[in-house]
């Protein structure tokens, strides 16, 4: 009883201490959002909105990827398409799931779906795997208020400028009145809608399809995959061209070479020994590809074209992208991937991070120190393996982490 007294004492002579500390760092949040009028003045937000929707608004320290003084990088930079290895990620049962509702939905939206093909030449399979990826045909949605998020990484997040430029058209985006506040949710990161996007993302890509004179990529299905496509094919998706052949690699294939910068048309890569699983079409032949290995030396391995890498720039990780070039076969196709995953083990975000700076020290690595074990990474963990005389299988594990740190 004496130790709960003495508790309660000390936080009531600490709290005046404590709450003037908490207002003056939302102080802070709320002078910095003030300055930022005249910048939402310029992009034609007008005062009312600002001062409506800024209003009471409070910065989320308890965010991801923000970086507070004192405290370092908040929560989880990690996402699950960078901690998860593709067995987990790539669930057979998720897909086979996602692709039996993608087969209805591509029924009922025929008529919308055959219209955004022929305008932007994106397969209505590819367009309902990213709605499919994203939010779940539209059941999941967001607990995030977008204005909040986009407000919090601008003040105290790793891209400052970045969220900046998202915060104003987030206001620009409520001036217009395009979605009530109530249902402008989004990830921690930012992006709201079916097919998710960032504001910025909307102003440059959204369209509507459905004629009704807004573009609402959050409650119109036809306009969030109109807007969709329109992405894709604004970054260059070239239309009737595959995202990725999978293919059966050659005994004694190099896994070094599964980078984005070695490219040779598929036909070469066919005479090389690589086998499709399933005949290319005769046009994809001269197509230039890179060879994608998600596990290093295990389970599939991709010819990925260059639908793939406009797809990589809807969401940087690979394995987002096969999830939704995959789930997009499997709408059609009911097979499986031919090779299956390996039963591997990922490396924390941090260990993945300190063996890229070794690499980088070696002279292997010129890419970002980002925690993801990504193609470049993978690649120069391969190098290290011949240089090392190690097994080489292109796979960042425990025992090439440890195998460095005994070479220091």
């Amino acid at each position: 009883m004496m130790r709960h007294a003495l508790v309660g004492v000390l936080i009531a002579l600490l709290w005046p201490a404590l709450t003037a500390s908490a207002q003056a760092g939302d102080a802070g949040f709320t002078q910095f959002i003030a300055a930022l009028w005249p910048r939402a003045q310029a992009a034609g937000v007008s005062r009312a909105t600002f001062e409506r929707e800024t209003a009471g608004l409070e910065p989320d320290y308890k965010l991801p990827d923000l970086a507070l003084p004192g405290r370092g990088v908040t929560g989880s930079r990690a996402q699950a398409e960078f901690v998860q290895v593709p067995a987990d990620y790539l669930k057979e049962a998720n897909i086979a799931r996602l692709a039996a509702e993608g087969r209805r939905l591509m029924a009922k939206y025929g008529d919308a779906l055959a219209l955004i093909e022929r305008q932007f030449g994106v397969p209505a399979p590819i367009v309902l795997a990213i709605w499919g990826r994203e939010t779940d045909y539209g059941r999941y949605t967001s607990s995030y208020d977008t204005l909040r998020v986009v407000a919090t990484q601008a003040y105290v997040g790793r891209r400052k400028e970045q969220y900046q430029e998202e915060f104003l058209l987030a206001l620009k985006i409520l001036d217009e009145g395009l979605v009530p506040r109530r249902a402008f949710r989004s990830s921690w990161a930012g992006a709201t809608g079916l097919t998710q996007f960032l504001p910025s993302d909307y102003f440059a890509h959204a369209v509507d399809l459905d004629g009704n004179g807004r573009a609402d990529i959050w409650t119109s299905v036809p306009d969030a995959l109109a807007s969709a496509a329109k992405q894709l094919a604004d970054k260059g998706w070239q239309s009737g061209l595959r995202w990725a052949y999978e293919v059966r690699t050659p005994a004694g294939a190099d896994c070094t070479i599964g980078v984005p910068d070695v490219q040779k048309p598929i036909a070469d890569w066919i005479r090389a020994g690589y086998a499709p699983v399933i005949a290319p079409a005769p046009a994809d032949l001269s197509q230039p590809a890179s060879l994608l290995q998600p596990e290093g030396s295990y389970g599939p391995a991709f010819l990925t074209t260059k639908n793939y890498f406009v797809l990589k720039e809807y969401n940087f990780s690979d394995l987002y992208v096969l999830f939704v070039g995959h789930l997009a076969d499997r709408m059609e196709d009911p097979r499986p991937f031919a090779t299956p995953w390996a039963a591997t083990s990922q490396l924390r975000t941090k260990s993945v991070e300190t063996m890229q700076a070794q690499l980088q020290r070696m002279g292997l690595y010129a890419d970002k120190i980002d925690g993801k074990a990504g193609m470049r990474t993978r690649a120069a963990v391969g190098a290290y393996q011949k240089s090392a005389g190690l097994k080489v299988d292109c796979w960042p594990s425990e025992a090439v982490l440890k195998a460095m740190g005994a070479a220091q």
